[in-house]
């Protein structure tokens, strides 16, 4: 037996909305360094885009598995069922019901609550696939996943809004600083130290960063770090049984991409909520995915409703 964690973010670059940071806690039979999930799972997953007739769930880079032009369909066919596999019987069935599954802190699952678009619980999910379809695939994967010798221990997030966004890159000096530490903050989360199983923990590489075990001891009660490998391709370090990765095109492992598909659900969900606020107060108006240059232009047209719902600046945008 051993663990295989995986790690992705979406929301880097955008003016508005949240960032979001996800890392996936799974248990596998035998050392996680040999598993093929992708063998494994065939019967209910695939990493390319399967046909319109076939029930494949299709895991890979959520750049790959969404577009906009498709809208959030092929998303949120691919990523609900992992959700509901970790949430059981409970049912998924709203917005604050995925902020409760995957935010573990309190004190930043009530921040985003307060938020004046998050305020209640009115965004029901999933939004664009039947509720009984979601059932159905979820049923299927928690087959594979037990005839599998497979366990989803965990999924957990780091949902970062504007304003906590903008305070913790003025407090480590960059944005770059910040997404390392919000990610080794995330593994204290998944990753029990204690353990003697094997455990490899997998996870994209943050810009041009090539060295990371700083970052890692600061998590670490002084334990030893082994230096491994420290390339522009990958670097690899040692802690007691575990191995820790953060290497270029890590989607192509399917822990990571499952991660990366949750972080973009996420993330897209609460645009969507986000834009149906302010379509409320300001009709007609154009969506926006929060980028720069369209995100400029959105702000400029919600001008005077911010200003008479008194809503300052620091709650909505990402100045870093």
């Amino acid at each position: 037996m051993g663990y295989l964690i995986g790690m992705d973010e979406a929301g880097y670059g955008p003016n508005l909305g949240p960032l979001v940071i996800t890392a996936c806690l799974w248990e596998v039979p035998g050392d996680p360094r040999d598993f093929d999930f992708w063998q494994a799972l065939e019967s209910v997953v695939s990493n390319s885009r399967p046909s319109r007739k076939s029930d494949l769930l299709h895991v890979a880079d959520s750049k790959d598995v969404h577009s906009s032009a498709k809208g959030l369909g092929p998303l949120e066919r691919s990523t609900f069922p992992f959700l509901q596999v970790l949430n059981g019987e409970s049912q998924v069935d709203s917005l604050g019901k995925l902020w409760q599954l995957l935010v573990a802190s309190p004190a930043h699952l009530e921040e985003i609550q307060q938020h004046p678009w998050n305020g209640d619980d009115r965004f029901a999910l999933p939004t664009v696939v039947e509720a009984e379809a979601m059932s159905d695939s979820g049923k299927n994967l928690k087959a594979a996943l037990e005839e599998a010798g497979i366990q989803l221990r965990a999924i957990c997030s780091e949902i970062v809004l504007p304003e906590r966004f903008n305070h913790l890159c003025s407090e480590y000096g960059s944005k770059g600083v910040m997404l390392t530490r919000l990610c080794m903050r995330l593994l204290t989360r998944v990753w029990d130290r204690e353990s003697d199983a094997p455990t490899l923990i997998i996870g994209d590489k943050h810009g041009g960063r090539n060295r990371y075990d700083e970052f890692l001891d600061e998590i670490l009660d002084g334990e030893m770090i082994f230096r491994v490998e420290e390339s522009t391709a990958r670097s690899v370090y040692r802690v007691g049984a575990t191995e820790i990765r953060f290497q270029t095109k890590a989607e192509a492992h399917f822990p990571v991409a499952v991660s990366s598909m949750v972080c973009k659900y996420t993330r897209e969900v609460m645009m969507e909520q986000f834009n149906q606020f302010w379509s409320e107060h300001v009709p007609d108006i154009k969506p926006t995915k929060g980028y720069p240059v369209d995100a400029r232009r959105f702000k400029s047209e919600i001008a005077d409703a911010q200003a008479q719902l008194e809503i300052a600046d620091h709650l909505l945008w990402r100045g870093q």
